[in-house]
């Protein structure tokens, strides 16, 4: 595909100074081109390496452009074998002798210093023509060019002495900034539209359209996750795992970038400049390998203490490499896993942890602000209109980001970048991952409770307000009877977070842990289908197969199965379509479904009515409500106690039903918004049972006819 000019690219940089001609590169690329940005050795002890090589070939100009940097530890004649592949499949393999193409300084080679001055090559016309026109088109381009140089002549005669690899790209992406815009609005505008729904009092198709709007969040999550992983991956997988990074807070802003370099050097940190330095150094974008030397500062702090403290040398220089940047002898630099999407986002590496915390916090407080206005509108309307009666009662945003900060806090405990930033990222850890699990209690020791008083965790969830408006975030998107498959979530996000953050230099591991943590929640998720309906069930699993399958192809990735470079190269191809396919299908199904709803007249009418009834549980919480504002005032009138409103439940009531109650539980009629009445024998032992009011509980026929609700076991006269 880009055979010969690939060729030609790299045979013009190891021209070196012996080309006079002076051209230095265009600033502004043209529509055909093809780059090359790095210039890595692919063997130890190589005697030809790159520190900062950029090469850029423009048909149109008929010239190649080169930007060198180099050494040479090579003396004597010595011919190029030139491999060219695109894909992982050869295209063209030939021998090039620097004498009998009339490359000086080559022939013989000689050791020394090459670069500080850009050159340009002329190629012949003939030459153009045979690249063909895909190369220049086609996005995220994967074709590689490596020269082993083998020596003719001398001791090392037969020998390769240097072997080089050369990335070409076509300046083509599908790292678009149109994707990001695109996935981050329809997402949080379907979030929005659920709330306006819900305002309006159409709870069940507000409920659905959150349900898959936090899906495909999710979904978003696990893409960009994906691209964190330390194994190689293709270009074209760098490149759409880079579209959803911010679904995980890695938003480059200027300003901030600033101050988080600030902040880190005044806590006993040191920042990284490599962004700086990119217009006199190399960065390679791929996974660490074993054969490269340790960065340099640690390289630095052996030499001056190992006569002295050799040990203790050896564990400064190994304390520093786990923050530092991984540089190699040449002075080039190599990017992987977390610190790859970080560069691919023009993010220093220790400037990812903070960047991505920040970003969660600001998003926090966008969030609660936007609320708070929202309903102070709402508490506007509501004076003139009941129409935004329950958002106004019930509507409370909560956005943990839980899976942004479980990566990045557990990663920034292997970087170290700051005594400061370890302890923000313990803190923030603990604190969200308490919070969440606290929560996640609190709402299974509601359900239980339920279930022994009514016989149905849905009573208590649904027709409490308080219960619903506090802890309704982490429940409403499942069926009643899995309230709990909040926990099981968690405990899949942080085993994710764990194997992504502390395995960035074992690809292999990496890759097998995450394909099993995948493989079981397809199972969990297509066994238990823990949503509320059959439609939210298959969006999920949907997104659970695809992401079980993502996990297969990165396992591909690490070539633990010694396949050919082609099939890495078509796999990863596949992988951008399929989820590519995918997430347009998403997409518009969020984007038709909402429209649909915001226009129809009776949005719940689109939605069968859940198996767990909680509509009439919400309908029966809301009258309630009105209920006991009615009896507050028939208080106020005969000079007596206000009843309390709101949730009367007490989780520290260990009540527990006896035989008698369960075979007659309509002595647990709901009352006082959602509390559930005790009768006098309950009141004697936990002295919960406030003055009732209306003679309920006492006058059987009144508490069969009073609003109670459905759901409320009527009792026999």
């Amino acid at each position: 595909m880009v055979s010969f000019g690939s060729t030609l690219v790299v045979l013009s940089a190891l021209v070196g100074l012996s080309i006079a001609q002076t051209n230095p590169q265009p600033t502004k690329l043209p529509s055909r081109v093809l780059e090359s940005t790095s210039l890595v050795t692919c063997q130890e002890n190589s005697g030809f390496q790159a520190s900062k090589f950029h090469v850029i070939f423009n048909p149109e100009s008929g010239k190649i452009n080169v930007d060198l940097i180099a050494t040479s530890s090579i003396e004597g004649n010595a011919v190029f074998d030139v491999q060219v592949s695109a894909y992982g499949y050869p295209i063209q393999s030939l021998v090039v002798n620097p004498c009998d193409v009339g490359f000086r300084g080559l022939c013989p080679m000689v050791s020394g210093r090459f670069g500080d001055n850009p050159f340009s090559v002329d190629v012949p016309t003939d030459a153009l023509g045979k690249i063909p026109g895909i190369a220049y088109t086609f996005p995220d381009l994967d074709a590689k060019v490596r020269i082993l140089v083998n020596m003719t002549s001398g001791d090392r005669n037969g020998q390769t002495v240097a072997c080089l690899d050369a990335r070409i790209s076509n300046g083509k992406t599908v790292d678009l900034i149109g994707v990001k815009w695109a996935s981050a609005v329809v997402a949080f505008l379907a979030l929005i539209s659920s709330a306006v729904i819900s305002g309006q009092g159409y709870t069940n198709a507000a409920s659905h359209v959150a349900a898959n709007a936090v899906a495909l969040f999710g979904y978003f999550q696990a893409q960009a996750m994906a691209g964190l992983c330390g194994m190689p991956l293709p270009p074209i997988v760098q490149a759409w795992t880079q579209d959803f990074q911010w679904s995980l807070g890695l938003v480059k802003l200027t300003f901030m970038q600033d101050i988080f370099t600030w902040y880190q050097r005044s806590t006993g940190g040191e920042a990284s400049r490599l962004l700086d330095t990119l217009r006199s150094v190399s960065v390679a974008v791929q996974k660490k390998r074993r054969s490269l030397e340790l960065p340099e500062p640690a390289a630095k702090v052996m030499t001056r203490a190992a006569a002295m403290m050799p040990r203790a040398a050896e564990n400064a220089a190994r304390s520093i490499s786990k923050r530092a940047n991984v540089a190699t002898a040449s002075g080039s630099y190599v990017v992987y896993g977390i610190q790859r999407a970080g560069f691919q986002a023009k993010i220093e590496s220790t400037n990812i942890f903070m960047t991505a915390l920040i970003m969660f916090c600001v998003i926090m407080a966008l969030t609660m602000i936007a609320v708070v206005a929202w309903k102070g509108i709402c508490e506007l309307l509501f004076k003139n209109s009941n129409k935004f009666n329950d958002f106004r009662n019930g509507w409370r945003v909560v956005l943990k980001g839980y899976p942004l900060i479980a990566v990045f806090c557990l990663w920034e405990l292997t970087q170290n970048d700051s005594p400061a930033e370890m302890v923000l990222a313990v803190a923030f850890f603990l604190l969200i991952t308490a919070s969440l699990v606290w929560a996640t209690w609190t709402v299974m020791r509601i359900a239980k409770r339920s279930v022994a008083l009514f016989k149905n965790p849905a009573y208590t969830l649904f027709s409490d307000l308080t219960t619903l408006n506090k802890w309704g975030f982490l429940y409403i998107q499942y069926r009643a009877s899995a309230y709990y498959f909040t926990l099981p979530l968690m405990v899949y996000t942080f085993v994710k977070a764990c194997f992504i953050a502390f395995g960035q230099k074992s690809g292999v591991a990496q890759a097998v842990g995450l394909l099993l943590i995948e493989a079981g929640a397809l199972i969990t998720n297509s066994v238990l289908r823990p949503w509320m309906d059959k439609s939210t069930n298959l969006f999920n699993i949907a997104i659970s197969f695809f992401n079980f399958l993502n996990a297969v192809f990165l396992l591909i990735f690490t070539s633990v199965f010694d396949q050919p470079p082609l099939m890495t190269g078509v796999i990863g191809i596949l992988f951008w379509i399929l989820n590519a396919a995918f997430t347009l299908v998403l997409l518009l199904m969020i984007i038709i479904t909402t429209g649909v709803l915001l226009f129809k007249n009776n949005p719940d009418s689109r939605y069968q009515f859940m198996a767990d009834d909680r509509t009439s549980f919400m309908k029966s919480g809301t009258n309630l409500n009105t209920y006991n504002e009615l009896d507050a005032l028939g208080a106020a009138a005969r000079g007596g106690e206000k009843p309390k409103t709101g949730s009367g439940l007490d989780l520290d009531d260990e009540y527990e039903p006896t035989q008698s109650d369960r075979l007659h539980p309509s002595t647990h009629s709901p009352s006082e918004g959602g509390r559930p009445s005790m009768d006098a024998r309950a009141n004697q032992h936990h002295g919960l049972l406030e003055h009732e009011e209306s003679g309920v509980g006492h006058d059987h026929s009144a508490h069969n006819a009073s609003p109670a609700g459905p759901g409320v076991p009527k009792t026999s006269s």
